[in-house]
């Protein structure tokens, strides 16, 4: 058994450290779309996983950035624990430069910071604190993605996600964690799609009859689409952004809109593509034509009967350490936590350092919670020979 109190001792005695390795890592810029950067980076963590003792690999998916695996004790007896997420940023090359790493009052600023550098350097040290005891009970895997902030975008990185993550035993993605330190046990899967209708301009005084007014075919589009939201079923459908004609007095030859649609178990993924193709696809003004494009689709993370054994395990794994009670909850966002989850994984999300303001130049992370949430996932791998889940 791991032995707890020590697992705590060598992160304390490693704080100063874990700041250096975030540091060094919040350093290399990682937006999804600089393969330079996204190559520094993979080629930094597979060198500091491979110096605890991994054997890594690096999977090209077509992706900038690409998906770096490894395993430490293939040999050993029992499913890997897992470790995922993603060491891509939403910031673009030169961020750095107007936002560099420092600490503030007990928060640390930088791009990436927060989403997600800071949970996989949590990561790195709860794995060297479990070698520094010599554990050897399970296999350990590792598994980070280049390209999760766009959604792995003309790519097979969820295909190599599921795949790489089959026939572990439970899996921690080491997401942003939640600034009231719940865990996510759930996250809405999404689709982002471009439309833009084309019709004919006209003045709309002079040449009425020969208009074909994109605007107003779009707004039956819109009204379709709204009624593909059910909210008992957890699925909505929202047009962000819309943008069309010219002038008041022309009729608009143009429209563009931008849809979000989300949906919260993946058996409902299919059915919601169609619908929403259905309703684009369909014309009501003779004469307009419509395109469009999917800019992203995420899978969704299901709160499956694993995944609650999974968080109650953790949860009674803190309690019976002398610790408070885990709480948990579900989001809207995506994360990769869905393709683990797919891969009949079970999986707990937002494990990694806790702050707000992701994706925005606000970002922070609050230092002390690295050392907090290495010791609470250590705490609850303390009690691994409790774990009685099984993978659906």
């Amino acid at each position: 058994m791991i032995n707890r109190e020590q697992c705590g001792q060598f992160i304390d005695a490693n704080t100063d450290n874990m700041v250096k390795d975030w540091k060094r890592l919040v350093e290399i810029e990682t937006g999804s779309f600089d393969k330079e950067g996204l190559e520094e980076a993979a080629g930094t963590l597979k060198a500091m996983f491979e110096g605890i003792g991994f054997r890594c690999d690096l999977i090209d998916t077509g992706a900038a950035g690409k998906t770096l695996t490894g395993i430490l004790g293939r040999e050993r007896e029992g499913k890997p624990i897992l470790f995922s997420g993603h060491y891509d940023t939403v910031f673009p090359k030169g961020t750095l430069a107007d936002n560099p790493f420092r600490i503030e009052n007990g928060r640390a600023y930088g791009p990436g910071v927060l989403d997600m550098k800071g949970g996989i350097i949590i990561a790195y040290y709860v794995i060297k604190a479990l070698n520094s005891l010599g554990f050897t009970e399970r296999p350990i895997k590792i598994l980070f993605a280049g390209d999760e902030e766009i959604a792995h975008e003309n790519s097979t990185t969820a295909e190599t996600l599921v795949e790489e993550a089959k026939n572990c035993e439970f899996a921690f993605n080491m997401e942003t964690g939640l600034p009231d330190g719940s865990l996510c046990v759930g996250r809405k899967g999404g689709i982002i799609i471009s439309a833009e209708v084309t019709g004919v301009e006209a003045h709309a005084g002079n040449s009425f009859e020969t208009g074909r007014n994109a605007i107003e075919e779009m707004a039956y589009k819109i009204c379709r689409l709204r009624e593909i939201t059910n909210l008992s079923e957890g699925i909505t459908v929202s047009v962000g952004t819309i943008k069309g004609g010219t002038v008041s007095n022309s009729i608009p030859g143009s429209c563009r809109i931008e849809i979000d649609a989300r949906f919260i178990k993946p058996s409902q993924m299919e059915k919601l593509e169609h619908d929403l193709y259905a309703a684009l696809d369909e014309t009501h003004i003779p004469g307009t034509q419509t395109t469009y494009k999917v800019l992203s689709i995420i899978n969704a993370f299901e709160t499956t009967n694993s995944v609650k054994k999974l968080f109650d395990f953790c949860s009674q794994a803190l309690q019976d350490c002398g610790e408070e009670p885990l709480k948990s909850t579900v989001l809207g966002g995506n994360s990769d936590a869905a393709y683990i989850n797919i891969a009949g994984t079970p999986v707990i999300c937002s494990c990694g350092v806790i702050g707000q303001g992701n994706h925005t130049g606000k970002e922070f992370a609050i230092v002390a919670t690295m050392a907090e949430r290495a010791k609470m996932l250590l705490s609850i791998l303390s009690r691994l020979d409790s774990y009685k889940g099984e993978a659906e």
